[in-house]
């Protein structure tokens, strides 16, 4: 039996770790639009974050991770507040209004957002074909659906200007995650910059338990000023509904973000950056098979859109990657070797081997 190197995770657990970040994120969006069959939006918020801080607080108090450190503690709230409050109210709101597939496939155009807010990269996004190629697109399959749900008949003219109302809630929403993880990003860099890596920190469960805490404080806060926890009435939850909310703190926001950031520890991010494509594929097959929604030819064509724009936006990542170098690689020396007379193949072959051996020496060296 092959045993696994000492550090390296097991093939089963890298699997089961993308099967819950591409599966349990992409269908945390249909369980939203179950559990609000018996619980109003901040509510519904309200509780999931609680349950889900709390838990995951206590998961890191058990493992011993210190748990507060002031500066730290202070960014994770606001990093919480932009990110899991305004994002995720945003996507709960909507919910009440348009499917929990076009939700999903509209979060995932906030890929336009980075390209537009991440002001210190815009010399080096704008000056790229693929990426400037890959907004136009995004917008585009944006407006496809704006469209699709604008222009479908419905009778009632009101829920046509809710369902308008709800997708610019939920553009602004996608406009608060990003501005809350460029935040982020930057902050970080700016303190490793200042310390010199030497300032104390916690550890990104911790900081994500605190961020829960900052949503479930923000949704609270909302729920009792609007009257929603006044008319909230306990009793009259369906079982099924406290499953779906059951899901959402533990499976959605524990065991997703869990899987999620250890992959980011074991595997390259541009491998990781891919559930932004399978999310809505999921979400779009519960919708059609487990919600009365209609998905029509349009939606499939914006979300087709959509995930094309942000392969191209992703482009020079990819490129980069070292996995599509040798891809590449590989696929010259085949051609070399369809082009070149019988003798020489496997002269090519060798070359092929010497150069391979000599870039991971390199890396060795480095």
């Amino acid at each position: 039996m092959k045993t696994q190197q000492q550090g390296t995770p097991a093939t089963a657990s890298i699997v089961f770790a993308y099967l819950v970040v591409y599966i349990v994120w992409g269908s945390t969006f249909f369980f939203i639009e179950k559990a609000l069959e018996s619980f109003s939006p901040f509510v519904l918020g309200s509780i999931r974050f609680f349950i889900a801080g709390t838990l995951l607080m206590s998961y890191c108090w058990a493992r011993g991770y210190k748990l507060y450190i002031k500066s730290a503690v202070k960014d994770a709230l606001f990093i919480g507040f932009l990110l899991l409050f305004v994002d995720m109210a945003a996507i709960i709101w909507s919910e009440q209004y348009i499917s929990s597939a076009i939700v999903t496939i509209l979060s995932s155009a906030a890929a336009i957002w980075f390209i537009l807010f991440d002001k210190p990269k815009w010399k080096q996004n704008f000056s790229s074909p693929p990426i400037v190629i890959g907004l136009i697109f995004g917008f585009l399959g944006v407006c496809m659906l704006f469209a699709e749900q604008l222009f479908t008949d419905d009778a009632n003219e009101q829920h046509q200007d809710m369902k308008l109302i709800a997708m610019i809630v939920l553009m602004l929403g996608t406009i608060g995650w990003t501005v809350g993880s460029l935040i982020s990003k930057y902050s970080k860099e700016k303190r490793d910059r200042e310390s010199k890596g030497e300032q104390e920190d916690l550890h990104v469960m911790v900081k994500t338990a605190w961020q829960m805490v900052s949503a479930g404080i923000a949704f609270t806060l909302v729920a009792v000023l609007s009257g929603e926890y006044a008319r909230f009435d306990i009793a009259s939850v369906r079982l099924v509904d406290w499953g779906a909310m059951a899901y959402l703190a533990t499976m959605g926001s524990i065991l997703a973000f869990g899987s999620y950031i250890w992959l980011l520890q074991h595997r390259p991010a541009t491998e990781v950056s891919t559930y932004a494509y399978i999310n809505p594929i999921v979400a779009l097959i519960l919708a059609h098979y487990f919600t009365s929604h209609h998905v029509s030819v349009l939606q499939i064509g914006g979300l087709v859109v959509v995930l094309l724009s942000v392969l191209l936006m992703n482009w020079n990542l990819y490129r980069d990657n070292k996995k599509f170098k040798v891809y590449k690689r590989a696929k010259r020396i085949k051609k070399l070797r369809e082009m070149a007379p019988k003798s020489s193949i496997p002269r090519i072959i060798e070359i092929a081997q010497f150069n391979s051996k000599h870039e991971k020496k390199k890396t060795t060296d480095q």
